[in-house]
C-alpha cells in the first residue's frame, strides 16, 4: 500500500515564529503552536501518514546563525515531540538565503526529489502543512495538497519573499492546491480524519433478509440503524457510541416469522463488515477487555481479534423476551458476529434485571472493541506469527 506523507514546516507551524529575526536561537524562544502536540499525536495514532519535516533556516552554518546554536534547540524540539510518539521519518533543512534562489529552498523541491521518484508514496494524496505561502507553493510544485495554517491569511500579512512569489502565480492555482485554511491544529486533525476514515459498505441478501451495513472503524460513534426491532436498534447504537465506530445498518427481514433470521443475519453481516474494514490489522492493539456496571448488573468482556472464532457466553436471563427480542437471540447474535469477524469473545454478565444486563453487555462490547482497534505506533501485525 502506498504511503501518504505530511510534509510539515517547523517554524510557524510546529513552533511559533519569533519576529523580527525569525530565528529560534535560544531555548526560551521555543513556543509550541497551540494544541499541536495533542492533535499531531492523534494524527500519528489514528491516521496513516508518514511525517516529514522540511524547513528553511536562513544562513544556517554561517556567522549569522551558527550550527552550535541551532542544533541543540532543534534536537530539543524533536525530543519533546518524540515523548508524545511524534516521530519524523526524515528532516530536510535548507540553509540558504532567499536571494540565493536555491532549488532546495522552499518552494523548490530539490530536497524532496526522491519522494517523487519512489513508487512507495502517494504524493497526490499527501499534504504540505505550513504557515507560509512558500509552503503552499511547495505543495503545488510537488503535486500534492496544502493546508495553510496561519492566524491571518490576508495578502498584507505575507513576507516580501512570499509577495514576490504571489505576483507570479494564478489565484485559481492556489485555490486548487489549498484544501484548508485555518489557524487551528484541531481543525487540521478533524479535516484529515474526515478524508482519511474509510467507509466500507457490505450487503448480504438472502430469501429471508436484506442487510446493508456501512461502517467506518475510526469514526465519531455516529449511527443510523433501522432493523425493524426497536430495542435491537437501541442496543446496536450502544456499540457505535461506545466504540466510536460510525455504523449505518439498514435491514429488511421476515419479522412476520420471528426475530431469528433478522438478528442472525445482522450478526453475520456486521462481523463480515468489521473483518473487511480492519484490513491487515497492522498497528492495532488486537486485544480488548472491559468491565462495565449498570445499576445492579455487571458485564465483563474480553476479546481478541486474532483470526480465530470462539464465543464463551456466561449469561443467564430470567425472561423469555426483552422488548421485542427473544433473549436466546443475544447469544446467537454474538456467536454469529464472532464467526464472521474471526474473533474470540468472552462475555460474562451478572444481575437481576435482564434489561440492565443486556444493555451493559452491548455497551461493554463497544468499549472493549474500541480498545482492541486502537492504533499504536507499530508498523507490524500484532502477532509473532506475522499474520492474523
Amino acid at each position: 500500500m502506498m504511503k501518504k506523507i505530511l510534509f510539515i514546516d517547523r517554524d510557524g507551524t510546529l513552533i511559533q515564529e519569533n519576529p523580527p529575526t525569525y530565528q529560534i536561537d535560544s531555548i526560551d524562544k521555543i513556543r509550541f503552536y497551540p494544541k499541536v502536540i495533542f492533535f499531531l499525536s492523534k494524527i500519528v495514532q489514528e491516521l496513516n501518514y508518514d511525517l516529514v519535516m522540511i524547513t528553511n533556516q536562513d544562513g544556517l552554518g554561517t556567522d549569522q546563525f551558527p550550527d552550535k546554536i541551532f542544533w541543540p534547540i532543534h534536537n530539543h524540539i524533536l525530543n519533546i515531540l518524540k515523548t508524545e510518539g511524534i516521530h519524523f521519518t526524515s528532516v530536510h533543512i535548507d540553509r540558504t538565503f532567499p536571494e540565493e534562489k536555491s532549488p532546495n529552498r522552499k518552494p523548490g523541491i530539490g530536497m524532496l526529489i526522491n519522494y517523487l521518484k519512489s513508487d512507495c508514496y502517494n504524493i497526490p494524496k499527501s499534504f504540505v502543512i505550513g504557515d507560509r505561502l512558500t509552503d503552499v507553493l511547495l505543495a503545488k510544485n510537488l503535486g500534492c495538497q496544502s493546508i495553510w495554517i496561519k492566524n491571518n491569511h490576508h495578502y498584507q500579512n505575507l513576507t516580501k519573499e512570499e509577495k514576490d512569489y504571489y505576483s507570479s502565480i494564478e489565484e485559481r492555482d492556489l485555490k486548487k492546491t489549498i484544501l484548508l485554511k485555518t489557524d487551528s491544529w484541531k481543525e487540521i486533525y478533524e479535516y484529515l480524519s474526515s478524508i482519511t476514515t474509510k467507509k466500507f459498505i457490505h450487503q448480504r441478501t438472502t430469501l429471508e433478509t436484506n442487510v446493508k451495513i456501512t461502517i467506518s472503524i475510526y469514526g465519531k460513534g455516529k449511527s443510523h440503524i433501522q432493523t425493524g426491532l426497536g430495542f435491537f436498534d437501541h442496543l446496536l447504537q450502544q456499540i457505535a457510541f461506545h466504540s466510536s465506530i460510525d455504523l449505518n445498518i439498514q435491514t429488511k427481514g421476515d419479522l412476520y416469522v420471528d426475530d431469528h433470521h433478522t438478528i442472525e443475519d445482522i450478526g453475520i453481516t456486521l462481523g463480515e463488515s468489521f473483518y473487511q474494514a480492519l484490513e491487515n490489522k497492522i498497528g492495532i492493539e488486537r486485544y480488548g477487555f472491559y468491565s462495565l456496571p449498570m445499576d445492579e448488573s455487571l458485564s465483563t468482556i474480553a476479546l481478541d481479534l486474532g483470526g480465530r472464532s470462539q464465543l464463551i457466553w456466561k449469561v443467564k436471563f430470567f425472561r423469555e423476551k426483552i422488548g421485542n427480542i427473544s433473549t436466546e437471540m443475544f447469544f446467537h447474535f454474538f456467536q454469529s458476529f464472532s464467526l464472521s469477524a474471526k474473533c474470540n469473545l468472552h462475555i460474562h454478565a451478572i444481575g437481576k434485571n435482564d434489561h440492565h444486563k443486556i444493555e451493559s453487555i452491548f455497551k461493554c462490547f463497544g468499549r472493549a472493541m474500541k480498545m482492541a482497534i486502537q492504533k499504536n505506533f507499530s508498523t507490524k501485525i500484532p502477532s509473532t506469527k506475522g499474520i492474523l
